[in-house]
C-alpha cells in the first residue's frame, strides 16, 4: 500500500511538472502567433500607404503636365497677338507713307502751269487743295447685320425683364446680348461707320463706339490691342480689336464680347438686325 501511494505521488508530480511545460509551450505558441498577425496587418498598412503616395505622385505629375501645357499654349497666344499687332502696325505705316505720297501728289498737281513764257513776270495762283470729303453714313436697319464674332450667347438682350448675372449673383437688365469666345478673337464690325469714342469702363473693359449713320450706333465692349482712334472711319468686316480677358464682372461667364445696338441713344435689341 505504501509502495502505491508512492507510485501515485509520483506519477501526480510528473503531470503537474509536465502541464507546466504544455502550458508554456502553448503560450510561446500564442505569442509567435500574435507577432505574425501584428507584423502582417503593418505590412498591410505600409502597402497601402504606400499605393497612396503612388496615386498622390501619379495625380501631382499630371497636374504638373497640365499646367505646363496651359503655360504653353498662353505663351503661343501671346506670341501670335504679338505676330498680329506687329502686322498691323506695319501695315497701317504702309498706308501711312502711301497716304502721304499721295498728299504731295496732290500738292504738286495742284499747281497751275504757266500759258507763256513770261511766268517770271506773272505769279501765277495757285489753286487750294480741297479739305477731304467725309463719307455720308447711312444704315439700312432693314438689311441684316454681320456678326461681330461667331460664338454662342450666353445672355440675351432682355430690357423689360432683368436676367441672372453669374458673376454678380443677382438679376438685373441687360442692354447688350453678350457672346461667349475665347481670348484674341478678331472682332469685326457689323456696319461701316465712324468711331465716336474709344473709353475704359469697369464692367465692359475698353469699349468702342462706332456711329453707322441714322441714328444708329454699335458698341464693342471687352476689347483690347484697338488699331482706331476716335474719328477714324471703319468699314463692314473691319477689324476692331481683339477679344481680352473678362472684367472681374464676368469671371464666371468667362472670356466675351459685350455687343450692344443702340438707336438714337435707346438700347435696341441686336438680335432683330444680326443675320
Amino acid at each position: 500500500m505504501e509502495g502505491d501511494r508512492m507510485r501515485n505521488r509520483r506519477a501526480s508530480a510528473f503531470f503537474n511538472r509536465k502541464s507546466y511545460l504544455i502550458a508554456a509551450v502553448i503560450m510561446v505558441v500564442a505569442a509567435f502567433g500574435m507577432t505574425g498577425i501584428y507584423y502582417s496587418q503593418q505590412e498591410k498598412k505600409q502597402e497601402a500607404e504606400l499605393v497612396k503616395e503612388q496615386k498622390a505622385q501619379i495625380q501631382q505629375a499630371k497636374a504638373e503636365d497640365d499646367a505646363r501645357q496651359k503655360a504653353n499654349e498662353a505663351a503661343n497666344r501671346i506670341a501670335e497677338a504679338e505676330k498680329k499687332k506687329k502686322a498691323q502696325e506695319k501695315e497701317k505705316q504702309k498706308e501711312k507713307e502711301k497716304q502721304e505720297k499721295e498728299e504731295e501728289t496732290a500738292q504738286v498737281s495742284g499747281i497751275i502751269p504757266p500759258e507763256d513764257d513770261n511766268f517770271m513776270d506773272e505769279p501765277e495762283v495757285v489753286s487750294e487743295v480741297q479739305a477731304p470729303v467725309e463719307p455720308i453714313l447711312q444704315f439700312d436697319a432693314q438689311a441684316d447685320l454681320g456678326w461681330p464674332i461667331q460664338g454662342n450667347v450666353i445672355l440675351n438682350y432682355s430690357m423689360d425683364q432683368t436676367v441672372y448675372f453669374a458673376t454678380l449673383d443677382q438679376y438685373k437688365y441687360n442692354p447688350a446680348v453678350i457672346i461667349q469666345t475665347d481670348v484674341n478673337t478678331p472682332v469685326k464690325a457689323v456696319a461701316a461707320g465712324k468711331v465716336t469714342d474709344i473709353s475704359t469702363s469697369e464692367e465692359t473693359g475698353n469699349t468702342m463706339t462706332v456711329d453707322m449713320g441714322d441714328g444708329y450706333s454699335a458698341i464693342y465692349g471687352q476689347l483690347k490691342e484697338i488699331p482706331k482712334n476716335t474719328g477714324d472711319y471703319v468699314d463692314s468686316g473691319e477689324t476692331l480689336g481683339y477679344v481680352s480677358e473678362p472684367t472681374k464682372y464676368y469671371s464666371v461667364e468667362g472670356s466675351n464680347l459685350y455687343f450692344e445696338l443702340q438707336k438714337d441713344g435707346t438700347p435696341v435689341d441686336p438680335m432683330g438686325y444680326l443675320q
